[in-house]
């Protein structure tokens, strides 16, 4: 069958969440978008984890899959890992998927004794990412490792300020466990492909979303063709086979493309910043360095370069970003919520973005937003690009920007 999962995402127990990230609110925000499974979000907190239980019901379509409001769950959570390595402090984000509740209570009761799990929805431990695995290998062989939206420069296992050159040096001899990494915003499969050690390893996308709202969850995400289990839907992203490609933002969107410094608005490209030594011209500290410059830094391969067996995918902006520049508006904006419902009430978000023919777009949509659907669609927005925690900005052909704000 085919599915379409966002695989993380967090719940109103982590910081910085909608109070929406219920699972009501989840599953209507599924829908809306036209995603049909989910990552649970944050297993590890005690309260969300009663409510887990208590709500959703297993899948009749085979085990470790459960359902809710019509709208299939795997159980997942993301773990933060501070610790010292190489002489450096390491921080590090890992998404956890569990097998069944069985599995997700043994982990939260390995997790209890490393440190609190009920002040946050994303528990932080003081733990390398080798002690995690040797750990939770030994506990649950059948736990699905995935280190999370890589390349981000302060949480990211390739970030440039606290990351690793590579898998191997972060996991050691663990690093046969990991089958997949995520891409994250501000990178895309072309840019991964450019690393050789990375054709081991298959490439996924999630949204990493804080709010249900439909221009957050589901913005990256992954179309597999193969049963609705949990076996089988990490069966497929380990071999890649029934793996048909992943919807991308387009990398230049995420907060951490060009290297900058967000309170002294200076961004720049990596050619830009090695001309500066790396060295903000304004304060004269060290800039954040972006993920095209981490990417630039790692890869042993030419722009361009695709391996044998690389996944497919397609960028896309989300509808509400497309709305607010057609209407100069914030993502905040009434005008903007108000005309995605109405679109929305009938069709989902990824039909209109992906499927829906070119006359019924100009029938749900004026000039000016039929256009940028269609070139999103055909790959031909141009976007300013992300730095230092902003978001990037779609360029419009009169030269005025949209800005793209942070709701995450």
């Amino acid at each position: 069958m085919k599915i379409i999962a966002d695989l993380h995402l967090h719940s109103h127990f982590s910081r910085a969440t909608s109070p929406k990230m219920n699972l009501e609110g989840i599953s209507e925000g599924a829908r809306k978008k036209g995603l049909n499974l989910l990552g649970t979000g944050d297993f590890t907190h005690p309260k969300y984890f009663e409510e887990l239980k208590r709500k959703l019901l297993p899948s009749d379509n085979g085990t470790g899959i459960y359902e809710y409001n019509g709208i299939h769950f795997m159980l997942q959570v993301e773990i933060s890992l501070i610790y010292q390595q190489g002489g450096k402090q390491r921080r590090v984000h890992h998404v956890i998927f569990a097998p069944d509740f069985e599995a997700a209570e043994q982990i939260n009761s390995m997790f209890s004794k490393w440190g609190r799990l009920d002040y946050d929805g994303r528990p932080i431990f003081g733990k390398s990412s080798m002690e995690f695995m040797d750990a939770l290998m030994a506990l649950c062989p059948d736990a699905f490792v995935v280190p999370a939206h890589a390349w981000t420069p302060w949480y990211g296992i390739f970030g440039s300020m606290s990351g690793f050159d590579s898998l191997k040096e972060a996991f050691g001899e663990h690093v046969r466990h990991i089958h997949a990494i995520e891409t994250g915003l501000s990178s895309d499969p072309a840019m991964n492909w450019r690393i050789s050690e990375l054709d081991n390893v298959s490439l996924i996308s999630n949204s990493d979303s804080h709010s249900p709202y439909p221009w957050r969850l589901g913005r990256e995400a992954n179309v597999f063709d193969t049963k609705m289990t949990y076996k089988d839907i990490t069966n497929t992203i380990t071999t890649r086979k029934g793996f048909e490609y992943t919807i991308e933002v387009d990398p230049a969107y995420g907060k951490y493309h060009y290297d900058g410094h967000r309170n002294c608005g200076v961004s720049m490209s990596p050619e830009e910043a090695r001309k500066h030594n790396n060295i903000c011209p304004v304060c004269g500290k060290p800039l954040t360095l972006g993920v095209e410059h981490r990417v630039e830094d790692l890869a042993d391969r030419p722009a361009g370069y695709r391996p044998k067996h690389a996944v497919d995918f397609i960028k896309l902006l989300p509808l509400a970003e497309l709305i607010a520049t057609a209407r100069k508006r914030s993502l905040s904006s009434p005008t903007v919520t108000k005309e995605m419902h109405q679109i929305m009430k009938d069709y989902s978000e990824l039909y209109v973005l992906t499927e829906m023919p070119e006359d019924e777009i100009r029938k749900i949509a004026d000039e000016s937003l039929a256009e940028l659907i269609l070139k999103n669609r055909n790959q031909e927005l141009k976007i300013k690009p992300g730095y230092d925690g902003v978001y990037g900005e779609i360029i419009l052909e009169s030269g005025a920007q949209s800005s793209l704000l942070d709701f995450s």
